[in-house]
């Protein structure tokens, strides 16, 4: 009695490529380079208008939009809209890096340290922006032989309101992070700093993208408050054109175009830069 034996079926061994940590792809850091760049562009270059002032006549006409005065109005919109941006990124690379250390100081052990971060976080997060800039402008005055500037002071302000907000974020991204991965990390006798840096952090960051571009929207939408600090901005811009033309309608609409200018992109970057790194939370 002859058997046969069944066909013997070759299979594809998938070619092994190593895992990299998304700071190790260039795809990723490649923009991230660029932006960067353009931050650093932003702060050596841009400069704030003392004064906003347009070189066509207003048309007479309070109701009427006019569409050529609005056009007019494009290259001052856009200095003022520099300007917002300059701050916005300045405070919020304040508010980043400030954020994760605040974070750091709630999930510490050590009670001194614990209790008067959680303190300084509620009390920021309970107080309105523009309260704390005056705040911030009223020191400044107050402390001989400081000169931090409008910029500067808003940056601080903006960076110092939203780290506190940052601060949950990577809060909720590092418990996010499962058991499991600390015990493995102790299991192998990996350092503190080794655990952070090649644990933790790498799964913790994709987890909390969505939340910092929410926070860098809403940092450059109150980015124009600095002007009680002295910050020439796109608010600011609005507020003189049409204190001078006495048009409302042109100058205010043509500041809300600048918002979606910036706003919309810093949105879609952040949900693309989501969507490269989302390997990383498996």
């Amino acid at each position: 009695m002859s058997t046969t034996q069944p066909p013997v079926v070759e299979r594809e061994v998938e070619e092994y490529r190593p895992h990299r940590k998304w700071f190790r792809r260039p795809d990723i850091m490649g923009p991230v380079l660029v932006l960067l760049a353009v931050y650093g562009v932003l702060v050596g270059f841009v400069e704030q208008e003392n004064f906003f002032r347009t070189r066509m006549e207003a048309p007479g006409g309070l109701v009427r939009f006019d569409w050529m005065w609005f056009f007019h109005l494009i290259p001052l919109m856009l200095k003022g809209l520099l300007v917002t941006i300059k701050a916005t990124l300045l405070g919020f690379a304040v508010a980043v890096v400030l954020g994760f250390f605040l974070a750091l100081g709630r999930r510490s052990k050590v009670l001194v340290l614990r209790w008067p971060t959680i303190a300084v976080i509620e009390f920021v997060r309970s107080t309105p922006v523009l309260v704390q800039l005056f705040f911030w402008l009223s020191l400044e005055r107050a402390v001989p032989g400081v000169d931090l500037g409008p910029i500067t002071l808003l940056a601080v302000g903006l960076g110092i309101h939203y780290a506190t907000y940052c601060s949950e974020a990577y809060r909720a991204g590092i418990n996010s992070v499962d058991q499991g991965q600390w015990e493995a990390a102790t299991a192998l006798n990996l350092g503190p700093v080794t655990t952070w840096v090649r644990v933790v952090v790498p799964q913790a960051v994709p987890n909390v993208l969505p939340a910092l571009g929410n926070f860098l929207v809403a940092a450059f939408k109150d980015a124009p408050m600095g002007f009680v600090v002295g910050v020439h901005g796109l608010l600011f811009f609005a507020d003189q054109v049409s204190s001078e033309t006495f048009r409302v309608t042109e100058p205010y609409l043509i500041a809300g175009v600048g918002f979606l200018l910036a706003s919309l992109p810093a949105a879609w970057a952040v949900r693309k830069l989501e969507k490269r790194i989302a390997y990383e939370r498996i």
